[in-house]
């Protein structure tokens, strides 16, 4: 029954999302190889557009991403995250951040999609895009045969916006680029500029680091 509950939640949730942003899934082609699909976070309800633009087949191997100290808080985020989307929780305030590369190395392993956000949390300030934690490197060291695919997400801030409870109908974009891959005896500040203007390139005014 509760698995069933979930599914209708679900269902609902995507149905009322792409309703009101206008959001539909993308014909994406099928995909075998680990893929990390990294956005730019503005809005709480950013994995959602991530999700509901995936193919119904690739959303069932996919886990977003999130912080425990938010998705864990009341009895409704907790169900939504664990039931609904299957979200991999991690403590951002861990002593041992290596351990939140690990889980999700080990979700690849697995043969799990991701939907990560490299900023590290919500991007409230003027800058496009703020510059990436080094997550998102250490996980490609982790994993070099794991393909990142950038996600550009426009206008959601304006739909969901922070502090806010019910949705505003609003259309929303978003774009979805080509992958990248860790090049052999790539350094991090490298790989991190290279992902991080595939993620520009998709954004209406393009911007240059």
């Amino acid at each position: 029954m509760k698995m069933l509950i979930a599914k209708l939640i679900d269902h609902l949730i995507c149905f009322f999302t792409a309703f009101i942003t206008g959001v539909r899934p993308q014909n994406l082609p099928e995909n075998s190889q680990p893929t990390v699909y990294y956005a730019n976070h503005n809005s709480h309800g950013d994995f959602i557009l991530v999700w509901i633009s995936l193919p119904q087949e690739q959303r069932m191997q996919t886990r977003p991403v999130a912080g425990a100290d938010y998705w864990n808080k009341g009895k409704l985020r907790p169900f939504i995250a664990n039931s609904v989307f299957n979200v991999l929780l991690i403590e951002r305030n861990s002593d041992d951040p290596k351990k939140a590369i690990e889980c999700m190395a080990e979700q690849l392993e697995q043969g799990k999609h991701l939907i990560i956000f490299p900023e590290g949390t919500r991007n409230l300030s003027e800058e496009r895009l703020q510059p990436f934690k080094s997550g998102l490197y250490h996980l490609a060291c982790q994993r070099p045969d794991t393909q990142f695919v950038p996600v550009w997400i426009e206008n959601m801030n304006h739909v969901l916006p922070k502090g806010a409870f019910l949705p505003v109908p609003l259309m929303c974009q978003v774009k979805i680029g080509e992958p990248v891959c860790l090049a052999e005896q790539e350094g991090k500040e490298a790989f991190l500029a290279r992902t991080r203007q595939a993620l520009l390139d998709l954004a209406p005014n393009k911007e240059t680091l």
